[in-house]
């Protein structure tokens, strides 16, 4: 629930920078001078940018809460068997060896979201975010394909 407070936090803010950003390239527009409508233009196509980015990082995470709520109703959520160190922090060779299990599991059926699910959330535990989220998408794109 943290989690889900802050980022709507974070996109809240963006937001509000993205119309405090998006006015100035405007005033810049109507000052009418080449100059000042290049810069204008150039200052408005930040905020496109940043509402894009922040609409597809949503819809992912969106679509990654459902399939995590599909699994978790059919009872296939990966229980965290995780070993950790006294400081809280999860033990290397314990999140290899489920690494290890979660992408056989994978391998076995590549055509399984649940499996590629499984796998995503192996690598967020080995701090893999970058395969984590292909994973992920691998993941919401079989689902689509299969609903």
């Amino acid at each position: 629930m943290r989690a889900k407070i802050s980022y709507a936090i974070t996109a809240a803010v963006l937001v509000v920078y993205f119309v405090l950003v998006g006015s100035r390239g405007v005033l810049l527009i109507q000052a009418g001078t080449p100059l000042t409508i290049a810069f204008g233009v150039a200052v408005l196509i930040l905020p496109v940018i940043g509402v894009w980015f922040l609409w597809k990082n949503t819809e992912f995470v969106r679509n990654a809460n459902r399939l995590a709520a599909e699994l978790e109703a059919q009872g296939g959520l990966p229980v965290d068997e995780l070993k950790r160190l006294p400081s809280g922090r999860v033990d290397r060779d314990s999140a290899d060896e489920v690494f290890a299990r979660r992408k056989a599991e994978t391998e076995d059926a590549p055509d399984d979201w649940r499996s590629w699910f499984r796998l995503a959330v192996a690598y967020h535990d080995a701090r893999d975010t970058p395969r984590a989220r292909k994973a992920m998408q691998r993941a919401i794109a079989l689902r689509k394909t299969t609903h």
